[in-house]
Protein backbone atom coordinates (compact mmCIF):
# COMPACT_ATOMS: atom_id res chain seq x y z
CA UNK A 1 0.00 0.00 0.00
CA UNK A 2 1.69 3.68 -0.91
CA UNK A 3 1.86 5.89 2.12
CA UNK A 4 4.75 8.52 1.07
CA UNK A 5 3.64 11.18 -0.61
CA UNK A 6 6.85 11.94 -1.71
CA UNK A 7 6.91 8.71 -3.95
CA UNK A 8 8.73 10.04 -7.47
CA UNK A 9 6.38 9.03 -10.67
CA UNK A 10 9.13 6.59 -12.17
CA UNK A 11 8.87 4.78 -8.48
CA UNK A 12 5.19 4.78 -9.39
CA UNK A 13 5.10 3.09 -12.08
CA UNK A 14 7.34 0.73 -10.95
CA UNK A 15 5.39 0.16 -8.08
CA UNK A 16 2.52 -0.37 -10.51
CA UNK A 17 3.92 -3.43 -12.44
CA UNK A 18 5.33 -4.60 -9.16
CA UNK A 19 1.48 -4.91 -8.15
CA UNK A 20 0.08 -5.56 -11.60
CA UNK A 21 2.40 -8.59 -12.35
CA UNK A 22 0.78 -10.87 -9.40
CA UNK A 23 -2.83 -10.50 -11.17
CA UNK A 24 -4.19 -13.63 -13.14
CA UNK A 25 -5.62 -10.92 -15.67
CA UNK A 26 -2.09 -9.22 -16.73
CA UNK A 27 0.00 -11.21 -18.01
CA UNK A 28 2.67 -9.42 -20.26
CA UNK A 29 4.12 -6.01 -21.09
CA UNK A 30 1.47 -4.98 -23.55
CA UNK A 31 -1.37 -5.48 -21.03
CA UNK A 32 0.66 -3.59 -18.05
CA UNK A 33 0.71 -0.42 -20.20
CA UNK A 34 -3.12 -0.58 -21.26
CA UNK A 35 -4.59 -1.42 -17.69
CA UNK A 36 -1.72 1.26 -16.50
CA UNK A 37 -3.58 3.70 -19.16
CA UNK A 38 -7.06 3.81 -18.26
CA UNK A 39 -6.02 4.19 -14.71
CA UNK A 40 -3.85 7.27 -14.98
CA UNK A 41 -6.12 8.67 -17.33
CA UNK A 42 -9.20 8.56 -15.24
CA UNK A 43 -6.85 10.39 -12.17
CA UNK A 44 -5.07 12.72 -15.19
CA UNK A 45 -8.94 14.01 -16.01
CA UNK A 46 -9.71 14.28 -12.35
CA UNK A 47 -6.46 16.89 -11.81
CA UNK A 48 -7.29 18.56 -15.23
CA UNK A 49 -11.15 19.00 -13.72
CA UNK A 50 -9.60 20.66 -10.71
CA UNK A 51 -7.14 23.14 -12.76
CA UNK A 52 -10.11 24.49 -14.94
CA UNK A 53 -12.66 24.74 -11.74
CA UNK A 54 -9.76 26.65 -10.65
CA UNK A 55 -8.97 28.76 -13.54
CA UNK A 56 -12.54 29.45 -13.46
CA UNK A 57 -12.91 30.29 -10.11
CA UNK A 58 -10.06 33.29 -10.66
CA UNK A 59 -11.96 34.69 -13.58
CA UNK A 60 -15.20 34.63 -11.86
CA UNK A 61 -16.94 32.14 -13.71
CA UNK A 62 -18.58 28.74 -13.32
CA UNK A 63 -17.19 25.46 -14.51
CA UNK A 64 -19.46 23.15 -15.62
CA UNK A 65 -17.68 19.33 -14.80
CA UNK A 66 -17.07 16.75 -17.10
CA UNK A 67 -18.23 13.63 -14.44
CA UNK A 68 -21.18 13.08 -12.42
CA UNK A 69 -19.69 13.25 -8.97
CA UNK A 70 -20.41 9.75 -8.24
CA UNK A 71 -17.99 8.94 -10.64
CA UNK A 72 -15.41 11.27 -9.84
CA UNK A 73 -12.06 9.96 -8.51
CA UNK A 74 -12.29 11.48 -5.15
CA UNK A 75 -15.54 9.58 -4.94
CA UNK A 76 -15.15 6.43 -6.14
CA UNK A 77 -11.06 5.79 -6.38
CA UNK A 78 -9.23 7.57 -3.31
CA UNK A 79 -12.06 9.11 -0.62
CA UNK A 80 -10.44 10.91 1.83
CA UNK A 81 -10.26 11.45 5.22
CA UNK A 82 -10.11 15.37 6.56
CA UNK A 83 -6.30 15.08 6.86
CA UNK A 84 -5.74 14.33 3.24
CA UNK A 85 -5.46 10.28 3.75
CA UNK A 86 -7.60 7.53 1.79
CA UNK A 87 -9.98 6.98 3.71
CA UNK A 88 -10.81 2.80 3.69
CA UNK A 89 -13.71 3.16 5.43
CA UNK A 90 -15.22 4.49 2.24
CA UNK A 91 -12.34 3.03 0.11
CA UNK A 92 -13.89 0.13 -2.40
CA UNK A 93 -11.73 -2.93 -2.52
CA UNK A 94 -12.02 -6.45 -3.40
CA UNK A 95 -15.18 -7.58 -5.67
CA UNK A 96 -16.96 -4.42 -4.23
CA UNK A 97 -14.72 -2.57 -6.32
CA UNK A 98 -13.93 -4.47 -9.03
CA UNK A 99 -18.04 -4.71 -9.69
CA UNK A 100 -18.30 -1.13 -10.00
CA UNK A 101 -15.63 -0.56 -12.01
CA UNK A 102 -16.93 -3.16 -14.89
CA UNK A 103 -21.01 -2.68 -14.15
CA UNK A 104 -20.94 0.91 -13.23
CA UNK A 105 -17.83 3.06 -14.16
CA UNK A 106 -16.76 2.13 -17.64
CA UNK A 107 -20.67 1.88 -18.98
CA UNK A 108 -21.13 5.08 -17.89
CA UNK A 109 -17.87 6.33 -19.87
CA UNK A 110 -18.39 4.61 -22.95
CA UNK A 111 -21.57 6.54 -23.47
CA UNK A 112 -19.45 9.92 -23.32
CA UNK A 113 -19.08 8.53 -26.95
CA UNK A 114 -22.54 9.15 -27.95
CA UNK A 115 -21.32 13.37 -27.49
CA UNK A 116 -22.29 15.19 -30.93
CA UNK A 117 -18.16 16.81 -30.91
CA UNK A 118 -16.40 14.54 -32.19
CA UNK A 119 -13.51 16.84 -30.97
CA UNK A 120 -14.36 17.16 -27.75
CA UNK A 121 -12.29 15.52 -24.72
CA UNK A 122 -16.00 14.29 -23.75
CA UNK A 123 -15.96 11.83 -26.99
CA UNK A 124 -12.55 11.35 -26.71
CA UNK A 125 -13.17 9.78 -23.51
CA UNK A 126 -16.06 7.71 -24.65
CA UNK A 127 -13.75 6.64 -27.34
CA UNK A 128 -11.19 5.30 -24.57
CA UNK A 129 -13.70 3.24 -22.53
CA UNK A 130 -15.42 1.50 -25.59
CA UNK A 131 -12.11 0.19 -26.54
CA UNK A 132 -10.39 -1.07 -23.63
CA UNK A 133 -11.56 -2.85 -20.98
CA UNK A 134 -10.60 -3.84 -17.13
CA UNK A 135 -8.54 -7.09 -17.38
CA UNK A 136 -7.37 -6.52 -13.60
CA UNK A 137 -9.28 -9.89 -11.98
CA UNK A 138 -8.22 -8.85 -7.93
CA UNK A 139 -10.16 -5.71 -6.59
CA UNK A 140 -7.25 -5.87 -3.45
CA UNK A 141 -4.91 -5.38 -6.72
CA UNK A 142 -6.75 -2.51 -8.32
CA UNK A 143 -7.19 -0.82 -5.11
CA UNK A 144 -3.13 -1.02 -4.57
CA UNK A 145 -2.98 0.70 -7.99
CA UNK A 146 -4.97 3.35 -7.25
CA UNK A 147 -3.91 4.25 -3.91
CA UNK A 148 -0.37 4.80 -5.78
CA UNK A 149 -2.12 6.66 -8.28
CA UNK A 150 -3.88 8.47 -6.10
CA UNK A 151 -0.27 10.46 -4.84
CA UNK A 152 0.45 10.97 -8.24
CA UNK A 153 0.06 14.90 -9.53
CA UNK A 154 -0.61 16.12 -13.20
CA UNK A 155 -1.01 19.69 -12.98
CA UNK A 156 1.98 21.47 -13.24
CA UNK A 157 3.52 21.52 -16.89
CA UNK A 158 6.54 20.14 -15.44
CA UNK A 159 4.56 17.07 -13.66
CA UNK A 160 2.59 16.78 -16.94
CA UNK A 161 5.96 16.49 -18.87
CA UNK A 162 7.65 14.18 -16.72
CA UNK A 163 4.50 11.99 -16.93
CA UNK A 164 4.76 12.43 -20.54
CA UNK A 165 8.26 10.48 -20.70
CA UNK A 166 7.96 7.97 -18.55
CA UNK A 167 4.80 6.99 -20.73
CA UNK A 168 6.89 6.85 -23.56
CA UNK A 169 9.24 4.44 -21.83
CA UNK A 170 6.22 2.18 -20.97
CA UNK A 171 5.46 2.51 -24.90
CA UNK A 172 9.31 1.90 -26.47
CA UNK A 173 9.07 -1.28 -23.51
CA UNK A 174 6.04 -2.44 -25.00
CA UNK A 175 7.42 -2.40 -27.99
CA UNK A 176 10.45 -4.09 -27.30
CA UNK A 177 7.80 -7.10 -25.84
CA UNK A 178 5.75 -7.26 -29.09
CA UNK A 179 6.75 -9.40 -31.97
CA UNK A 180 6.76 -6.47 -33.84
CA UNK A 181 9.48 -3.32 -32.50
CA UNK A 182 8.70 -1.13 -34.65
CA UNK A 183 4.89 -1.44 -35.04
CA UNK A 184 4.51 0.18 -31.85
CA UNK A 185 7.53 1.95 -31.23
CA UNK A 186 9.98 4.16 -33.94
CA UNK A 187 13.34 5.28 -31.57
CA UNK A 188 12.80 8.93 -30.70
CA UNK A 189 16.17 10.11 -31.52
CA UNK A 190 14.91 9.37 -35.24
CA UNK A 191 11.51 11.16 -34.81
CA UNK A 192 13.38 14.18 -33.71
CA UNK A 193 15.20 13.99 -36.96
CA UNK A 194 12.71 13.25 -39.55
CA UNK A 195 10.90 16.01 -37.24
CA UNK A 196 13.71 18.81 -37.67
CA UNK A 197 14.47 18.25 -41.36
CA UNK A 198 10.88 17.99 -42.25
CA UNK A 199 10.52 21.58 -40.59
CA UNK A 200 6.78 21.75 -39.87
CA UNK A 201 5.28 25.36 -38.92
CA UNK A 202 2.24 26.96 -36.58
CA UNK A 203 -0.65 26.56 -39.21
CA UNK A 204 0.72 23.14 -40.76
CA UNK A 205 -1.81 20.08 -40.77
CA UNK A 206 0.43 17.05 -39.67
CA UNK A 207 -1.02 13.95 -40.38
CA UNK A 208 0.26 10.44 -39.57
CA UNK A 209 -1.81 7.68 -41.15
CA UNK A 210 0.22 4.54 -39.85
CA UNK A 211 -0.21 6.52 -35.80
CA UNK A 212 1.03 3.53 -33.65
CA UNK A 213 1.46 5.40 -29.72
CA UNK A 214 1.54 8.83 -31.97
CA UNK A 215 5.50 9.48 -31.54
CA UNK A 216 5.87 11.37 -34.55
CA UNK A 217 3.06 13.95 -33.27
CA UNK A 218 4.15 13.75 -30.13
CA UNK A 219 7.62 14.94 -31.48
CA UNK A 220 5.86 17.67 -33.62
CA UNK A 221 4.17 19.13 -31.10
CA UNK A 222 6.94 19.02 -28.87
CA UNK A 223 9.06 20.48 -32.08
CA UNK A 224 6.53 23.91 -32.36
CA UNK A 225 6.07 24.38 -28.25
CA UNK A 226 9.94 24.34 -28.13
CA UNK A 227 9.44 28.26 -27.49
CA UNK A 228 6.07 28.61 -25.81
CA UNK A 229 6.48 32.42 -24.75
CA UNK A 230 6.64 33.21 -28.44
CA UNK A 231 3.13 30.96 -29.13
CA UNK A 232 0.16 33.90 -29.55
CA UNK A 233 -3.58 32.68 -28.07
CA UNK A 234 -4.61 32.23 -31.16
CA UNK A 235 -1.40 29.39 -32.01
CA UNK A 236 -2.03 27.65 -29.10
CA UNK A 237 -5.71 27.21 -29.77
CA UNK A 238 -4.20 25.98 -33.76
CA UNK A 239 -2.17 23.36 -31.98
CA UNK A 240 -4.98 22.29 -29.81
CA UNK A 241 -7.67 21.81 -32.78
CA UNK A 242 -6.71 21.63 -35.91
CA UNK A 243 -2.73 20.50 -36.25
CA UNK A 244 -2.38 16.85 -35.22
CA UNK A 245 -4.30 14.43 -37.20
CA UNK A 246 -3.78 10.57 -37.06
CA UNK A 247 -5.32 7.24 -38.23
CA UNK A 248 -4.51 3.68 -36.55
CA UNK A 249 -5.96 0.03 -36.95
CA UNK A 250 -5.53 -1.78 -33.90
CA UNK A 251 -7.37 -0.59 -30.77
CA UNK A 252 -4.24 -1.47 -28.78
CA UNK A 253 -2.14 1.28 -30.21
CA UNK A 254 -4.57 3.99 -31.22
CA UNK A 255 -5.84 3.96 -27.36
CA UNK A 256 -2.36 4.39 -25.66
CA UNK A 257 -1.62 6.87 -28.92
CA UNK A 258 -4.84 9.04 -27.70
CA UNK A 259 -3.34 8.63 -24.58
CA UNK A 260 0.05 9.64 -25.37
CA UNK A 261 -1.21 12.78 -27.39
CA UNK A 262 -3.56 13.60 -24.22
CA UNK A 263 -0.36 13.47 -21.43
CA UNK A 264 1.43 15.60 -23.87
CA UNK A 265 -0.89 18.52 -23.89
CA UNK A 266 -3.12 17.70 -26.34
CA UNK A 267 -6.92 17.62 -24.82
CA UNK A 268 -8.79 16.15 -27.45
CA UNK A 269 -6.59 14.50 -30.50
CA UNK A 270 -7.94 14.22 -33.89
CA UNK A 271 -7.22 10.47 -33.80
CA UNK A 272 -9.45 8.28 -35.51
CA UNK A 273 -9.18 4.13 -35.43
CA UNK A 274 -9.77 3.24 -38.91
CA UNK A 275 -7.97 1.00 -41.49
CA UNK A 276 -6.20 3.77 -43.36
CA UNK A 277 -5.64 1.66 -46.56
CA UNK A 278 -9.40 0.73 -46.89
CA UNK A 279 -10.10 4.10 -48.05
CA UNK A 280 -9.72 4.19 -52.19
CA UNK A 281 -7.64 6.46 -53.35
CA UNK A 282 -10.04 8.18 -55.72
CA UNK A 283 -12.15 9.37 -53.26
CA UNK A 284 -9.23 11.57 -51.51
CA UNK A 285 -10.47 15.51 -52.42
CA UNK A 286 -8.59 18.63 -51.86
CA UNK A 287 -10.59 19.29 -48.26
CA UNK A 288 -9.00 15.73 -47.00
CA UNK A 289 -5.31 16.67 -47.78
CA UNK A 290 -2.89 17.91 -45.35
CA UNK A 291 0.27 20.12 -45.48
CA UNK A 292 2.70 17.55 -43.78
CA UNK A 293 2.97 13.65 -43.37
CA UNK A 294 5.22 12.08 -40.87
CA UNK A 295 5.18 8.58 -40.54
CA UNK A 296 6.53 5.08 -40.05
CA UNK A 297 4.28 2.31 -41.91
CA UNK A 298 4.35 -1.60 -40.65
CA UNK A 299 7.08 -3.62 -41.78
CA UNK A 300 5.86 -6.67 -43.63
CA UNK A 301 2.21 -6.66 -43.62
CA UNK A 302 0.19 -7.98 -46.15
CA UNK A 303 -2.98 -6.72 -47.38
CA UNK A 304 -5.74 -8.81 -49.30
CA UNK A 305 -6.48 -7.76 -53.06
CA UNK A 306 -10.03 -6.06 -51.60
CA UNK A 307 -7.80 -3.34 -50.40
CA UNK A 308 -5.30 -3.76 -53.24
CA UNK A 309 -8.21 -2.96 -55.40
CA UNK A 310 -8.43 0.93 -53.85
CA UNK A 311 -4.77 1.86 -54.96
CA UNK A 312 -3.66 2.36 -58.89
CA UNK A 313 -0.32 0.51 -58.16
CA UNK A 314 -1.63 -3.33 -57.27
CA UNK A 315 0.64 -4.72 -54.31
CA UNK A 316 0.06 -6.64 -51.10
CA UNK A 317 3.07 -5.07 -49.25
CA UNK A 318 1.56 -2.83 -46.90
CA UNK A 319 4.40 0.02 -46.80
CA UNK A 320 4.06 0.58 -50.91
CA UNK A 321 -0.14 0.64 -49.96
CA UNK A 322 0.78 3.21 -47.44
CA UNK A 323 3.53 4.92 -49.37
CA UNK A 324 0.79 5.89 -52.23
CA UNK A 325 -2.42 6.94 -49.75
CA UNK A 326 0.63 9.74 -48.27
CA UNK A 327 1.72 10.57 -51.51
CA UNK A 328 -1.99 11.30 -52.45
CA UNK A 329 -3.05 12.69 -49.34
CA UNK A 330 -0.45 15.80 -49.24
CA UNK A 331 -1.24 18.77 -50.59
CA UNK A 332 0.68 20.86 -53.41
CA UNK A 333 3.81 22.10 -51.55
CA UNK A 334 3.79 19.71 -48.63
CA UNK A 335 6.25 17.81 -47.07
CA UNK A 336 6.91 14.09 -45.79
CA UNK A 337 9.57 12.31 -44.13
CA UNK A 338 8.75 8.27 -44.61
CA UNK A 339 10.21 5.48 -42.87
CA UNK A 340 10.14 2.32 -45.37
CA UNK A 341 12.04 -0.84 -45.88
CA UNK A 342 15.27 -0.33 -48.05
CA UNK A 343 14.17 -3.13 -50.66
CA UNK A 344 11.89 -0.22 -51.75
CA UNK A 345 14.68 1.16 -53.30
CA UNK A 346 15.62 -1.29 -55.62
CA UNK A 347 12.78 -4.39 -55.59
CA UNK A 348 12.60 -5.53 -59.50
CA UNK A 349 8.93 -6.46 -59.73
CA UNK A 350 6.09 -4.24 -61.53
CA UNK A 351 4.84 -2.73 -58.22
CA UNK A 352 7.70 -1.68 -56.73
CA UNK A 353 9.19 0.29 -60.23
CA UNK A 354 5.86 1.77 -60.83
CA UNK A 355 5.86 3.36 -57.22
CA UNK A 356 9.73 4.93 -57.42
CA UNK A 357 8.24 6.00 -60.94
CA UNK A 358 4.97 7.68 -59.45
CA UNK A 359 7.13 8.71 -56.35
CA UNK A 360 9.87 10.34 -58.44
CA UNK A 361 7.47 11.85 -60.86
CA UNK A 362 5.06 13.55 -59.04
CA UNK A 363 7.23 14.64 -55.91
CA UNK A 364 10.94 16.36 -55.65
CA UNK A 365 12.57 13.05 -53.58
CA UNK A 366 15.22 15.35 -52.14
CA UNK A 367 17.43 12.96 -49.34
CA UNK A 368 17.38 9.36 -48.39
CA UNK A 369 18.81 8.78 -45.38
CA UNK A 370 19.93 5.02 -45.13
CA UNK A 371 20.20 3.50 -41.52
CA UNK A 372 22.16 0.48 -40.30
CA UNK A 373 20.55 -2.48 -39.41
CA UNK A 374 19.62 -3.06 -35.45
CA UNK A 375 17.89 0.80 -35.45
CA UNK A 376 14.48 -1.16 -34.90
CA UNK A 377 14.53 -3.00 -31.82
CA UNK A 378 13.57 -6.59 -32.79
CA UNK A 379 12.15 -5.78 -36.25
CA UNK A 380 14.99 -7.55 -38.16
CA UNK A 381 14.84 -5.18 -41.36
CA UNK A 382 16.95 -2.67 -42.74
CA UNK A 383 15.43 0.60 -43.38
CA UNK A 384 15.86 3.55 -44.84
CA UNK A 385 13.38 8.11 -44.49
CA UNK A 386 12.39 9.49 -47.68
CA UNK A 387 11.70 13.01 -47.54
CA UNK A 388 10.55 14.57 -50.51
CA UNK A 389 8.25 17.79 -51.23
CA UNK A 390 4.75 17.11 -53.69
CA UNK A 391 4.50 19.21 -56.77
CA UNK A 392 7.58 19.08 -58.68
CA UNK A 393 9.44 15.88 -60.18
CA UNK A 394 12.65 14.85 -58.70
CA UNK A 395 15.57 16.38 -59.56
CA UNK A 396 18.58 15.47 -57.45
CA UNK A 397 18.37 13.03 -54.80
CA UNK A 398 20.89 13.50 -51.80
CA UNK A 399 22.12 10.41 -50.21
CA UNK A 400 23.21 10.11 -46.45
CA UNK A 401 24.35 6.29 -45.16
CA UNK A 402 24.53 6.13 -41.51
CA UNK A 403 27.94 4.18 -40.74
CA UNK A 404 28.30 4.12 -37.29
CA UNK A 405 31.67 2.27 -35.47
CA UNK A 406 28.94 -0.03 -33.22
CA UNK A 407 25.60 -2.28 -33.68
CA UNK A 408 22.88 -0.81 -32.48
CA UNK A 409 20.65 -3.13 -30.40
CA UNK A 410 18.36 -2.93 -27.00
CA UNK A 411 21.01 -1.94 -25.06
CA UNK A 412 22.68 0.24 -27.50
CA UNK A 413 20.12 2.32 -29.44
CA UNK A 414 20.60 4.91 -31.71
CA UNK A 415 20.64 8.36 -30.17
CA UNK A 416 20.32 11.78 -31.66
CA UNK A 417 24.59 12.00 -31.34
CA UNK A 418 24.69 9.85 -34.03
CA UNK A 419 22.10 11.84 -36.31
CA UNK A 420 24.02 15.20 -35.94
CA UNK A 421 26.17 14.58 -38.93
CA UNK A 422 23.07 13.60 -41.17
CA UNK A 423 21.38 16.52 -39.36
CA UNK A 424 24.34 19.27 -40.21
CA UNK A 425 25.34 18.10 -43.70
CA UNK A 426 21.23 17.68 -45.25
CA UNK A 427 20.77 21.28 -44.80
CA UNK A 428 23.52 22.13 -47.44
CA UNK A 429 22.83 18.57 -48.90
CA UNK A 430 27.27 18.50 -48.99
CA UNK A 431 29.28 15.60 -50.07
CA UNK A 432 31.25 13.25 -47.14
CA UNK A 433 32.40 10.05 -47.00
CA UNK A 434 28.80 9.36 -46.58
CA UNK A 435 27.31 11.40 -48.51
CA UNK A 436 26.21 12.12 -51.99
CA UNK A 437 24.29 13.08 -54.49
CA UNK A 438 22.46 11.68 -57.81
CA UNK A 439 20.82 13.16 -60.68
CA UNK A 440 17.71 12.56 -61.70
CA UNK A 441 18.70 12.15 -65.51
CA UNK A 442 21.40 9.64 -63.92
CA UNK A 443 18.43 7.43 -62.67
CA UNK A 444 17.65 4.37 -64.99
CA UNK A 445 14.22 5.06 -66.58
CA UNK A 446 13.41 1.51 -66.95
CA UNK A 447 14.16 0.04 -63.39
CA UNK A 448 13.89 3.79 -61.44
CA UNK A 449 16.61 2.21 -59.01
CA UNK A 450 17.29 4.08 -55.84
CA UNK A 451 19.51 1.91 -54.44
CA UNK A 452 21.84 3.23 -51.68
CA UNK A 453 25.64 3.30 -53.59
CA UNK A 454 28.05 5.18 -51.90
CA UNK A 455 30.58 5.96 -53.75
CA UNK A 456 32.86 8.02 -51.18
CA UNK A 457 33.55 5.04 -49.40
CA UNK A 458 36.22 3.57 -49.37
CA UNK A 459 37.35 -0.40 -49.25
CA UNK A 460 38.81 -1.37 -46.14
CA UNK A 461 39.52 -5.09 -47.95
CA UNK A 462 42.52 -4.02 -50.50
CA UNK A 463 43.13 -6.17 -52.67
CA UNK A 464 46.93 -7.31 -52.50
CA UNK A 465 49.31 -8.11 -55.10
CA UNK A 466 49.02 -12.43 -56.09
CA UNK A 467 52.79 -12.40 -56.04
CA UNK A 468 53.14 -10.87 -52.25
CA UNK A 469 50.41 -13.35 -51.34
CA UNK A 470 52.05 -16.30 -52.65
CA UNK A 471 55.46 -15.28 -51.44
CA UNK A 472 53.60 -14.90 -47.72
CA UNK A 473 52.54 -18.39 -48.22
CA UNK A 474 56.45 -20.19 -49.29
CA UNK A 475 57.67 -18.47 -46.32
CA UNK A 476 54.52 -20.00 -44.25
CA UNK A 477 55.68 -22.95 -45.49
CA UNK A 478 59.35 -22.83 -44.98
CA UNK A 479 58.86 -21.84 -41.45
CA UNK A 480 56.21 -24.70 -41.16
CA UNK A 481 58.73 -27.11 -42.69
CA UNK A 482 61.44 -25.70 -40.16
CA UNK A 483 59.04 -26.08 -37.67
CA UNK A 484 58.12 -29.90 -38.66
CA UNK A 485 62.36 -30.49 -38.84
CA UNK A 486 62.95 -29.07 -35.57
CA UNK A 487 60.29 -31.38 -33.80
CA UNK A 488 61.39 -34.69 -35.56
CA UNK A 489 64.89 -33.93 -34.12
CA UNK A 490 63.80 -33.61 -30.62
CA UNK A 491 61.92 -36.67 -31.09
CA UNK A 492 64.94 -38.74 -32.07
CA UNK A 493 66.62 -37.59 -29.52
CA UNK A 494 64.41 -37.74 -26.56
CA UNK A 495 64.63 -42.11 -27.72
Amino acid sequence: MANSTNISFEQAFKSIDDVLWKDAGVSNELDYVEQTSWILFLKYLDDLEITKATEAKLKGLDYKAIIDPQFKWEVWAAPKTPDGKIDYNKALSGDDLIDFVNRDLFPYLKKFKENEDSHSIEYKIGVIFSEIKNKINSGYTLRNILDIVDIMRFRSQAEKHELSHLYEAKIKNMGNAGRNGGEYYTPRPLIRTIVQVVDPHIGDKIYDGAAGSCGFLVEAYDYLTQDNSKLTTNDLATLQKNTFYAKEKKPLPFIIGLMNMILHGIDAPNIIRTNTLAENLSDIQEKDRYDVVIANPPFGGKERSEVQQNFPIKTGETAFLFLQHFIKILKAGGKAGIVIKNTFLSNTDNASISLRKHLLESCNLHTILDLPGGTFTGAGVKTVVLFFDKGTETKKVWYYQLNLDRNLGKTNPLSERDLADFVSLQKIKADSSNSWSTDGADIDSKTYDLSVKNPNKTDDNVLRDPKEILEEIKKIDADSSELIKNIYKLLIDTK
